[in-house]
């Protein structure tokens, strides 16, 4: 399988003040899919602008002809499987079936408080998160949805014509514990990850690496304990948060060389930052949009 090379693009510019020019320019560039992440707000982004991913993603959808584009990712923080459904299949409709959601349990940031309750125990997200899934697989491929759930519940949803993508869009499911890598395993089309972050502050590459075969391995049991071929799951690496930090961004032969060691490991897809000044995503424009053009074709 082929490595692909995806974006993410932070919902931080208003959109007529270099916004659309981004998603446009990705497109240009010939990313596969330009994500963007489904926050409230986020880490030292939090006093600047920070605009909703629906949203953004619609106008993206219509400023684009051919680049996929997603969430990574959404989460149960302050999304309800009812009401974030409709709004999928809207968005699918207008993007022509280009839309990928990125699904996760959420964490502990500005989201997780942000509708004035209490921070969520990683028990609690993962308990919500079993359920969430599973009602919004149903709710983007049934017309009529009525289901009673512990946190989360469906009265006669109706979600007609359904979606583009049949038999609904593709999930791409966050994971990395037991009870996630299920629900990548029974639910999803792709499965994500961002490595270990016990690594990022003082691991290795190497350590890295030796944490991601073992995710890999973990997902495959979840699979063959499904019933599945773990081949047929794309593998996705949001960077920037293993050791190795931007440090692949800093040329071509940099990132090819980080990207086919996780192409090696398993990986099917590559997902960049597109850089911002002042930030933890700070790069060379120029070289960035060269690794967006060059690096792949060394790869394949």
């Amino acid at each position: 399988m082929s490595l692909r090379l995806s974006t993410v693009i932070l919902p931080v510019d208003r959109w007529h003040e270099g916004g659309r020019a981004r998603w446009q320019r990705a497109e240009q560039l010939g990313f596969h899919t330009a994500y963007t992440y489904d926050h409230l707000s986020w880490r030292t982004f939090r006093d600047g602008p920070w605009f909703g991913a629906l949203p953004t993603l619609t106008a993206a959808a219509t400023a684009t002809e051919r680049l996929r584009l997603g969430t990574l990712v959404t989460s149960p923080n302050f999304r309800h499987p009812v009401t974030l459904a409709k709004e999928l299949i809207s968005l699918d409709d207008v993007s022509g079936g280009r839309v990928t959601l990125g699904i996760g349990a959420g964490g502990n940031g500005f989201d997780a408080t942000a509708l004035g309750q209490e921070a969520w125990t990683p028990k609690e997200r993962a308990d919500r998160f079993a359920e969430f899934v599973p009602l919004l697989d149903r709710l983007l491929t049934e017309d009529a949805v009525s289901q009673r759930g512990t946190f989360y519940s469906a009265e006669e949803a109706r979600n007609i014509p359904g979606c583009v993508q049949r038999p609904r869009i593709p999930f791409a499911v966050a994971a990395t514990g037991p009870r996630g890598l299920k629900l990548a395993a029974r639910h999803g089309q792709a499965w994500v990850t961002t490595g270990d972050p016990k690594l990022y502050e003082a691991g290795t590459p190497e350590q890295s690496a030796e944490a991601l075969s073992g995710q890999i391995g973990r997902l495959g049991a979840a699979c063959e304990e499904a019933g599945r071929d773990v081949g047929g799951l794309e593998k996705i690496l949001l960077t920037g948060f293993t050791p190795e930090r931007a440090r692949p961004l800093e040329s071509v032969d940099a990132f090819v060389e980080f990207a086919g060691r996780h192409q090696e490991l398993g990986f099917t897809e590559i997902v960049v930052h597109w850089p911002i000044a002042d930030s933890d995503f700070a790069a060379d424009q120029a070289v960035f949009e060269k690794i967006a053009t060059e690096a792949v074709g060394q790869l394949s």
